[in-house]
């Protein structure tokens, strides 16, 4: 993937074809599920999702054996869904999905319902 000044979520989600594409717009799709209120911006050339003007919700981005899911988690974030995360690659920022196995959309789902909570208690 040559290009790298990205200017819309489209835009990078265009330059995948297949399960790649189809997999980030489910993530997408998720995301507008549970926080309606979020705004698509790209940041560090990858798709981001922001409510307000600093909070990111959380960021996406694929490469070929998989596709990250990124935020700086938190540790409680980490704590609670520490068994889901079991046999996934997993770091303080990011978790990667492999290609290879069924995206979890019901475990995203809950990820982003709590990072959403974790931003809404600290208003």
């Amino acid at each position: 993937m040559a290009k790298t000044n990205y200017k819309s979520v489209d835009e990078y989600h265009n330059a995948f074809t297949g399960d790649a594409k189809t997999r980030m717009q489910t993530i997408r799709e998720l995301v507008h599920k549970v926080a309606p209120e979020t705004e698509e911006v790209i940041s560090y050339q990858i798709p981001a999702f922001k409510i307000g003007e600093k909070f990111h919700l959380i960021y996406y981005s694929a490469y070929e054996k998989h596709i990250s899911i990124s935020s700086p988690w938190s540790e409680a974030l980490l704590k609670e869904f520490e068994t889901d995360l079991k046999g996934l690659k997993v770091s303080k920022s990011a978790i990667q999905f492999p290609h290879d196995k069924p995206l979890p959309t019901e475990l995203i789902q809950r990820i982003l319902e709590f990072r959403k909570a974790e931003h809404e208690k600290k208003i």
